[in-house]
């Protein structure tokens, strides 16, 4: 039987609507060679490299009466020229007009009756340069992975490395008879496996009461997030199906000199550079900022282990951190989030995404597809924005012959969550993307000012 999406994975899906897409997707821009780079020898590259990751030609196959979680299956109709799409911006080709156009591209829900994903070849960029915009489900994959998807058409040399020949044929796809079969089977299995699980507890009571606790102590962390309500800021409105995109860039050498400097982590910095910057947009925004102010952000945090690495789907916990934006000091806010997040680690108080998992784990989809809904709901209640940070390679990456300059990852937005902060380490760089909803943050540019400016004031006390 084909992989039947987890739990986590699935729930991708349910939370999506029309104005929360659950797709995850990147900018990154190009000095093409003096050849050049073209759409055909784009697609020809894609078309060699994509035996690397299989999850690229396939797609979804729900269940009939949604008796389990649906399937990947093989798609026997796979075009690549359906994926690999290609746009030109009009002249001068500014850096404005590329982010217009990354806002509507992100706007737009992927087809599911496709493979999840999209690339976009966008030319005409000042100075010769080109950029890739990429759109991938968050069913298919976490932001650790999706950079380790995005290095297969990447090469670390212009000259694009070997790779053997493609010998991919599809698998037929099976039948609504076979779909249904595979989900009683899967159940049919489940009861043997709560019997093992029995008897292992029985055989081993220790391992299984840490186990319990450690999904306990999950739950317990959720349920203590919820009872303490995120603040009430203009980063939590009513959100439409549109979007614009904002982008900042710093150097990671700033972030280094400020932790060898003030102590706490590179991570810690970039919560504390984007507490200031968002004290400083609120404070144009004329909204009131008092010294107990806080933004709630939601941090994931990669949990998949050295053995899991190479596989795909979502392994994830997350960390609430309340960012002091109330605190003029820049060197305060730094020692306050490092505090808060060194308490964090140390009382294992991460949201786990497994631990919920857990208590709809054999539950039926349909259950399911309710409770990720209603989780969805929360969101407001819960945390005020998501900032994500994956780190990347620090040299020089190609494509094609073109030289990758910048990267900047794309976070879909949640119900009621007006921005989302994403950002990136390449080659010495730190680029940050700003997702956010086109009515509610007309500001957005100023948001991406706010940033530089932010580590710039934390690099000065260093100074």
């Amino acid at each position: 039987m084909s992989d039947r999406l987890s739990a986590l994975d699935v729930s991708f899906l349910y939370m999506e609507t029309p104005t929360t897409a659950m797709h995850v997707g990147g900018v990154a821009v190009f000095q093409p060679p003096p050849e050049g780079v073209d759409y055909e020898r784009l697609c020809e590259l894609i078309k060699t490299r994509i035996a690397f990751v299989p999850r690229y030609r396939q797609k979804m196959k729900w269940v009939p009466g949604r008796l389990a979680n649906p399937v990947w299956v093989d798609d026997s109709e796979f075009d690549i020229s359906y994926h690999v799409r290609r746009s030109a911006l009009p002249r001068p080709g500014t850096e404005t007009q590329l982010k217009e156009l990354v806002g509507r591209l992100q706007s737009r829900q992927l087809d599911r009756k496709r493979p999840l994903w999209e690339l976009y070849l966008v030319e005409g960029l000042e100075g010769g340069r080109m950029a890739i915009v990429t759109k991938t489900h968050h069913a298919m994959v976490d932001g650790v992975s999706a950079v380790d998807i995005g290095t297969v058409i990447l090469d670390s040399t212009p000259e694009p490395r070997e790779t053997p020949p493609d010998t991919w044929h599809p698998a037929r796809e099976p039948s609504k008879l076979e779909l249904v079969a595979g989900a009683v089977a899967d159940y049919a299995k489940r009861p043997t496996a709560i019997l093992d699980t029995a008897r292992a507890g029985v055989a081993d009571a220790k391992a299984t009461g840490s186990k319990l606790l450690t999904a306990a102590g999950g739950i317990v962390s959720a349920a203590q997030a919820a009872a303490k309500a995120a603040p009430s800021t203009p980063l939590n409105v009513p959100i439409g199906e549109q979007r614009r995109f904002g982008m900042a860039r710093t150097d990671l050498d700033d972030y280094k000199r400020v932790r060898k400097a003030h102590g706490g982590t590179v991570n810690d910095v970039v919560l504390a550079t984007v507490a200031g910057a968002l004290r400083a947009w609120l404070l144009t925004r004329n909204e009131a900022v008092t010294t107990a102010s806080t933004v709630r952000a939601m941090v994931p945090v990669s949990v998949r282990s050295e053995d899991q690495k190479g596989a795909l789907g979502n392994r994830v916990s997350s960390y609430f951190v309340d960012l002091p934006v109330g605190e003029p000091s820049a060197v305060l806010r730094l020692q306050q989030v490092s505090y808060a997040m060194q308490a964090h680690k140390e009382s294992g108080a991460a949201l786990g995404a497994d631990a919920l998992v857990q208590l709809s784990g054999f539950a039926p989809p349909t259950i399911h597809s309710l409770g990720a809904r209603v989780a969805n709901g929360f969101t407001k209640r819960l945390f005020n924005l998501v900032v994500t940070n994956v780190p990347g390679p620090q040299f020089a990456l190609y494509a094609a012959g073109a030289q990758m300059l910048e990267c900047f990852p794309v976070v879909p937005l949640a119900k009621n969550q007006a921005v989302t902060v994403g950002l990136t380490s390449y080659n010495g760089g730190v680029y940050y993307g700003l997702n956010a909803d086109r009515d509610a943050m007309h500001d957005v540019d100023v948001l991406a000012a706010c940033i530089e400016e932010s580590l710039a004031e934390l690099v000065e006390t260093v100074r």
